[in-house]
């Protein structure tokens, strides 16, 4: 299942703020926290893209 990409928006955002403010406590762009948080992101932003993908190719379709 898809998930709607406003969801995943605020998800992103959320995700991001967080990398944002471990990137501060850890001081370094290095720390395995802070790389785990970039990773999550990351997967974010590929779902957000999948599911724009998706609901553009079913709008194709109709």
């Amino acid at each position: 299942m898809v998930r709607n990409p406003e969801t995943l928006q605020e998800c992103i955002e959320n995700a991001r703020l967080r990398l944002y403010q471990m990137a501060n406590q850890y001081t370094s762009l290095q720390h395995p926290e802070v790389i785990r948080q970039s990773m999550v992101l990351d997967e974010l932003i590929n779902e957000y893209n999948d599911a724009k993908r998706f609901i553009s190719q079913r709008n194709h379709h109709s």
